[in-house]
């Protein structure tokens, strides 16, 4: 491939990922126009920059079925009850407030991409806070500190987890089995500081409840089929790849998500045309971007070319690698949005991998369904760590950090960098270090 093809890939790959950190122009907009550019320059054709994207049908399929399926339920509002009902926990005090945030958001991040709980959930705390006398700021942040943290929880929890997942073939009970008690390590680090980066609201006691809203749930009988969808999708998560027919995990949701069109079309309480037009396309659409903007780099030469460099400066030491991977790529997911961070990476680390001899070449096949080396495994393991905990670093360390970003001035206030980064980046270090650890533990010792 010419140099200048591999040159332009990378200038417009960098170039988009400072306009995204800097927000100088919408993430989707540029990210668009970049793949757009590889295409016009003809380093890429048209064709070839749709297979990128098809390789990576599974990350996107996922996703939009989650939307689709959260969004059909939204008229009940349910969201809205269990945030209220977050805050009545509290009972008065502060330490009871931050503590229940924490228990709603957990298990909802667990099984919903953390941007979406973001979208649900973010919009409840301005108005509970204001009626109930705190600073909203601070209970925003801790917000999306749990939601990122918790989409370690599960492979599905995290768009950058299930993308490393899905690269690895690691299937949901796998991931569970293995890498679970990583995500509650990283929620125990958050819940175990609130008295320290959160003192102020943990020894607040708070005004009278008595006058907060109340809302009740909307349509009781299609929310509990909407129940049993939801338990369905669940149940193909964990054990869809054991059937005699394999389901996907993307395959699942997409099965919820119609399923959840035909009860909320059949019950009448939401339109398709409604649903449908309320999908988060922009970032759907950012991540078909980026994939083709990976693929450019693919195919000019630029990774394999990375992938040589990893493996001369670590070498076979898996020990090594795995800890320095879990901090570089959390320090740069705190600078650089972890998506398109995790998707770059994972080609080139499976490039490494095979450099080094540790992996055939048969793994670098986009249909490759078989087992990775369980030597290697660290070195993913340690990369899905690094870029879900190293979003919590900075306020463009992740999408949900940007969702509350929004949801805040909304209602009038604004967090800044330096305010997010004076929660997040303690915070993203603690959390760091325990990961190092528990990958010592559980896998390199």
């Amino acid at each position: 491939m010419e140099n200048w093809q591999a040159t332009l890939s990378v200038l417009i790959f960098v170039g988009v990922i400072i306009i995204i950190t800097t927000e100088w122009i919408h993430f989707t907009i540029i990210a668009f126009l970049g793949a757009l550019i590889l295409v016009f320059t003809n380093i890429l054709t048209l064709p070839e920059a749709i297979g990128y994207i098809a390789k990576s049908h599974g990350t996107l399929a996922l996703f939009f079925g989650v939307m689709v399926l959260v969004r059909a339920f939204e008229p009940t509002k349910i969201f809205d009850y269990l945030g209220t009902q977050m805050v009545l926990l509290a009972k008065g005090e502060g330490r009871r407030l931050l503590l229940g945030i924490v228990a709603i958001t957990t298990p909802i991040c667990a099984v919903l991409p953390n941007a979406t709980t973001v979208m649900l959930l973010a919009p409840l705390i301005p108005p509970i806070a204001e009626e109930i006398g705190v600073n909203f700021i601070p209970l925003l942040i801790l917000l999306v500190l749990v939601a990122n943290s918790s989409g370690l929880l599960t492979i599905v929890g995290d768009p950058a987890t299930f993308i490393v997942g899905d690269a690895v073939n690691l299937s949901f009970l796998d991931y569970l089995q293995r890498l679970s008690l990583g995500g509650l390590i990283a929620v125990f680090v958050i819940t175990a500081t609130l008295p320290i980066f959160f003192r102020k609201i943990w020894r607040t006691k708070l005004e009278t409840l008595d006058y907060l809203p109340h809302p009740h749930i909307n349509h009781p009988r299609v929310l509990a089929l909407g129940g049993i969808i939801f338990a369905l999708v669940l149940f193909f998560f964990a054990f869809g790849e054991y059937l005699p027919l394999k389901v996907s995990p993307a395959a699942s949701a997409l099965l919820g998500a119609a399923l959840a069109l035909l009860l909320s079309h059949q019950s009448k309480i939401d339109t398709v045309h409604n649903i449908l037009r309320d999908v988060d396309w922009s970032t759907l659409i950012f991540f078909m971007s980026i994939f083709v903007l990976i693929g450019g780099l693919e195919k000019t030469g630029v990774i394999g070319n990375l992938s040589a460099i990893l493996a001369f400066i670590l070498g076979k030491n898996i020990f090594l690698g795995s800890l320095s991977l879990v901090f570089i790529i959390g320090i740069l997911s705190s600078l650089i949005p972890n998506i398109p961070l995790v998707v770059a990476m994972v080609p080139l680390l499976q490039k490494y991998v095979v450099n080094i001899g540790l992996a055939p070449s048969v793994i670098l096949q986009p249909d490759f369904q078989g087992q990775y080396p369980p030597e290697i495994l660290p070195l993913f393991y340690a990369m899905m760590f690094g870029a879900t905990l190293g979003g919590n670093g900075t306020l463009v360390g992740a999408s949900s950090n940007i969702v509350a970003a929004g949801i805040a001035e909304q209602h009038g206030r604004k967090i800044s960098f330096h305010t997010f980064l004076h929660y997040g980046a303690p915070i993203t270090m603690l959390q760091l270090t325990a990961a190092s650890i528990f990958l010592i533990v559980r896998f390199l010792i």
